[in-house]
Order: C-alpha cells, then structure tokens, then sequence
C-alpha cells in the first residue's frame, strides 16, 4: 500500500489523517487501526453496510453506532475483525476534522504467460482492449499483453454490456481470478478500469516493445541452396513479421488464393503455421478458428466481389463479436492494375493488405496501397520462383516447427505451375527424401487441382490438408483419396480431350512456332471438369510432346482467352497493354507470366481482339530457355 502510516503522518502535520481507498483497491490494502473513509450503501436493523471501495465493503454492527444513518452518508471507520467465511466488520472513529490521504493499489502484475500458475487465485493483468463481444450472460474483453491474449469475463447482469465505457484499444487494468472454461483459461473480473496519463503511456510502451520483439520473424535455414531466391527473403520477412504482429494484436486475417495447385501450396502452409501460433497466443482455444480464414478465388486477380464480400463479412463479425477489421493475405494473386478497385474499397476501411504473388506485377498502380508486397519480377526474377516455394518459406518463419510436414510442398508448387526453374531438381530430390516421388508429386498435384475445380469458393480445409499430407499423419488415407482423386480428373480430361481435339485448328507462324487454337466455348465440355483454362493447357501439353517444337496454344469463348507457350517469350502481360490501346472498344484486360496468362474482352470484339493476339505471337521470340520438349526422334 502506497502510503506512510498514520501514526508518522499524524505527527508530521499535527493533525487527524483519515484515508480514501482508490476504487481498485483490494481487502489486502486495509490494515488494522487506521481510519478509513466509508459510504454507506445500505441501512438495516443490526447496522450499515458500508463500501471503502469497490471490492472492499462490510458491516458496522447496531451496537457500535450512535444516531441515524442514510445510505449515500460518509462514515470514517476502522477494521474490527475479518471473520472466517471472509465478511468484514468495521467499527466507526471519531473524526471530525481530518485530511485525506489517497490510497492507491500496490499491484503486482501478473502476464498471461503464467495464468495456469494462478488458477483460482486473484491477480492483477494489464493489457489491450482487442475485442469486446457480448454474450447472452457476461460481456467478454479479450486482452493482449506483453505475454498473450486472454478472454476476460464481466457480470453486470444476463446480456447487459458491463464496463461500457471501456472500447477496444483501451488499455485497461484488470482485477480478477483465472479460471478454467470449456478446457482454456479465462479470467473471472472482479475490478476493471482504464488507464490513463503516464500510467496507460507507460503500460502501451511496454508492451509495444515487447510485442515488437516477438513479432520477429523466426531465422530459418533455407531448404535448398537457391541464390536467385535470397533476393526475396527480406521481403519475406517483413510479411512474416506483419503477420506475426496481427496474430499478437488479435487482428483477424483473411487469406484470399488463386484456386489451382500453386495457391493451395501457398495458402495452406501459411494457414496451419498462423493456426498454429494463434493457438500459442490466445487462451481462447476457438481463436484459430475465429481469426483466420482461407478462401480461394477463381480470377487472376481480386474481384470488386470478393472484395465486398470480404469487407461485409468482417464489418458484421465487428458488429456482432467485436472484432477488429483484418488485415487481407493475397497469395498468388494481387500484383496488377485490375486488383485496385477491390483494394481501394478496403482502403476506406483502413484495411491492411500483403500480397505475396509471381505473377508479373504494376507496382506502380499497387504499391502506395499495399503494407506488404513480395514478388520475384521486383527482383529481377520471374514466374520460375513460384508463389507456393516463397510461402513454404514465409510459414516456416512464422512458426518453424512446421519444417517437417512441408518439405515435399514446393516441389508439388512447381510442378502445379510448370516451373522451369533450376531449384527443381534440388526441391524433387528433397521430396523424395520425404518419400515423394515425382509420380507421387504429379498425382497430388492433379489431385488438387481436381479437388479445387469442384470446391469452387469453398476452402475445403481438412480434404486439402489431407491432400497435402499437412498436419495430417495418415498416410494410407493420403495415398487413397490422392490416387482417387488423380485418376479421376485424369479420367474426365481424356474425355475432354476425346471431345475438344478433332476441333483443334492448326497454324505455322512466321517466326517457327505452332499455333494451336480452340473453340472452348462450343468445342469443349461446358460446367464440368476441366475447366476452360486446365483444358488449352492439356491440349498445349500434348501438343508438345507431339511436336518438340515451340508451341503455342489459344484456348477462347465469347469474352475470353486462354494463353500457354512453350519456347515462345510471349510477355503477356505486355501484350495485354498494348491490345487495350489497339483495340479501341474491345474491353481487354488481363494478365499473367511470360508464357501463361488470360485476356477478357468484350463479346463483339473477339474476332479483332484474336487476329491483334495473332499477329503478336509471329512477332514473338523463340526462346529456348523456356521450352520443356525435347527432340523428338526421326
């Protein structure tokens, strides 16, 4: 207790000191013979109940008093006795003239790293307002501190807001007892109040440096010896860093993926480590559940409708559970010019968003709205290093304990994106020390592809995961549904194909490539597996292995195109821009890598749009670094 006694400060000034209980303070801060001040709250025949503050209160027996009593009346009183079943009694001084003296708690706080050391036992926790949501009984206060994050839960009465002055960001200080509730530890408040002045300063500086500290990225050795790839992990760390830091400040995330093999390789990864330290931060053990969400997209970019479903979402789970907006995760997606009508909605929101992606980017239309940006082409690299090998790294720095279940998942990533990258053979021979063939990798890889073509917007968490064989140990289970699920979708492209390949028109072009073209919109299977885009690279595979040559394969419907080279640099992304100018009126848009990309364009347009497409890919240069057919003999 912060004071001198009243003896000594009797002496000092000569006079009657009389003290006033701050209301925060406990039972353990009354002592025998000193007075202090009352309020009486209630009057009954055997005496006056009496509050010194607001977890201090007791009886002064009929016995002691004199005269009459009012409930609201001032009343200097003393400890008599603490009786065994913990009621205080108190016995009225003589006072009538005193100067008070402020008591304020002596508090010894306790960090949420050691609640189970303190079940049942009343402590003393400060910390951040991240969440404030109201049940049908107490109102929960979710609070972070240096250490974690712990539910806090306040009865003023069934579903009535308690502390409803006291709103997210606020540091507070609370008074209470952890107690287990549904298998995690929760804190039963018995006081709360807000900081203020240099108290709150003091409290947010200390556990900004120490959330600072522990937003840290993890240092992990790389998996493979990759010198083009170092390029990229400092920007890895900065995403890896953020998104430590919003796991500590109970932000939510929402992770948005393109829906082809690479993005789950990315995704998922990611997911299960943020999982899995949620789970070390949060005393709630739903928090992962609440605080982080997958979900693939089908475009190669971020759609105004998924980015308003997005925002709709976490405005009513801020309504309804209190929670902060989240900060948005692209991956492999999010690098262009058609994803920054979707990220400016967010921005009226404040929004936060890092994107790591391989696609080649407009960082000069994305940047000023991104907190984050990873991609190989701002480092002179390109769609080689996929987005599934950056975010294996990404997840093993945010929580390396992960490293065993991922070190086949690159190399499943690389042959999902048809990379050429040298690092394959080094990320396949890994694979196989993890029993993973590159049969095995093909298979999951068309597994997944198949899987995510009939999931549509639905994550499918445990069916990936189980493709994946990420946190999963059931391995006869994985080997079943991947071989399943690989003969099925190659079943179904045979059947495309058997339908689409008498409709394949051929043409030589000028400077040596084969032209391959289709009509998928009349020519192909429709709403059914593959999809427009797996069936022109199905139809381009096989025209390689046919072939040896360049080769390139335009699969198009009403509005749209699908492109794939192999041994022709074609730079889609530049040929998009310049068909924007060319064609006046023609809608087009899109994007992609070097030798994989799409357009859209307006229906009316198409047969224009198709011959400027042409005539740029006799224009291309023959690259033999980007072919993958070999000779074929004579």
């Amino acid at each position: 207790m912060t004071r001198e006694s009243a003896e000594e400060l009797g002496e000092d000034d000569g006079g009657s000191v009389v003290y006033d209980l701050d209301a925060d303070c406990t039972a353990d801060d009354v002592e025998q013979d000193t007075p202090y001040l009352a309020e009486i709250n209630g009057v009954v025949d055997y005496g006056v109940f009496v509050d010194l503050s607001e977890s201090v209160s007791g009886l002064v027996h009929e016995s002691v008093l004199e005269g009459t009593y009012r409930v609201g009346d001032e009343l200097v009183v003393e400890l008599e006795a603490v009786r065994n079943n913990g009621d205080i009694a108190f016995e009225p001084v003589d006072a009538d003239e005193y100067e008070l003296e402020s008591v304020s708690h002596d508090y010894s706080l306790t960090g949420t790293n050691r609640l189970e050391a303190n079940v049942g036992e009343q402590i003393h926790l400060e910390g951040t307002v991240i969440q404030v949501k109201q049940t049908g009984g107490p109102t929960i206060f979710h609070v972070a501190d240096e250490y974690g994050v712990v539910p806090c839960a306040a009865f003023e009465e069934a579903g009535v807001r308690a502390y409803p002055s006291i709103e997210i960001d606020d540091v507070i200080r609370v008074t209470g007892t952890p107690e287990y509730r549904e298998g995690s530890v929760q804190i039963e408040v018995d006081g709360l109040s807000t900081l203020e002045g240099e108290d709150a300063e003091q409290a947010r500086e200390r556990i900004e440096e120490a959330l600072d500290s522990r937003a840290e990225p993890h240092d992990v050795d790389p998996l493979i010896d990759w010198p083009a790839f170092e390029k990229l992990r400092p920007n890895l760390r900065e995403v890896a860093k953020l998104l430590r830091r919003t796991v500590l400040e109970g932000r939510p995330i929402r992770v948005r993926h393109h829906a082809d093999g690479d993005g789950m390789c990315a995704a998922v990864p990611v997911q299960i480590a943020l999982e899995r330290f949620i789970s070390d931060v949060h005393e709630d053990a739903d928090a992962p559940r609440h605080l982080i969400k997958r979900l693939p997209a089908k475009a190669p970019f971020y759609e105004m409708e998924d980015a308003t479903r997005d925002l709709n979402f976490a405005l009513e789970d801020r309504e309804k559970h209190g929670q902060q907006l989240p900060l948005l995760l692209m991956l492999d997606n999010g690098s262009t010019a058609e994803d920054v009508p979707a990220y400016e909605t967010l921005a009226h929101y404040d929004i936060p968003i890092a994107v790591v992606d391989h696609h080649h980017p407009d960082p000069e239309a994305v940047e000023h709205l991104l907190d984050a940006h990873v991609n190989p082409y701002l480092h002179d690299e390109d769609y080689r290093i996929t987005t599934g090998m950056c975010c294996v790294e990404l997840a093993r720095m945010i929580y390396p304990d992960i490293t065993d279940e991922l070190r086949h998942i690159p190399a499943v990533a690389g042959l999902s994106d048809r990379s050429k990258a040298d690092a394959m053979d080094d990320y396949l021979e890994l694979a196989a020390e993890e029993g993973y063939d590159e049969t095995r990798l093909q298979d999951v890889s068309e597994a997944l592809d198949y899987a995510a073509f009939w999931l549509r917007y639905n994550s499918g968490d445990q069916l990936i995961q189980d493709l994946l064989q990420i946190d999963n140990g059931d391995d006869e289970r994985h080997r079943e549904l991947v071989s399943f699920f690989a003969d099925r979708g190659r079943a179904e492209v045979d059947d495309q194909l058997e339908a689409a390949m008498p409709h394949v028109e051929h043409e030589d072009l000028d400077n040596g490539a084969h032209l391959y073209r289709i009509d998928v919109e009349n020519f192909a299977h429709r709403f059914t597996y593959p999809a427009p885009g797996k069936t022109t690279g199905e139809i381009h595979d096989r025209k390689i292995e046919e072939t040896g040559d360049p080769v390139i394969t335009v699969g198009y419907g009403p509005d749209f195109a699908v492109l794939r080279s192999d041994g022709v640099r074609l730079d889609i992304p530049n040929m998009v821009t310049e068909l924007e100018e060319e064609v006046p009126g023609g809608g087009v848009s899109g994007g992609g890598h070097l030798v994989v990309g799409s357009i859209k364009f307006v229906k009316g347009k198409r047969e224009e749009v198709i011959d400027a497409l042409v005539e740029k890919m006799e224009d291309a240069e023959i690259d033999e670094a980007l072919s993958s057919a070999a000779p074929i003999d004579d």
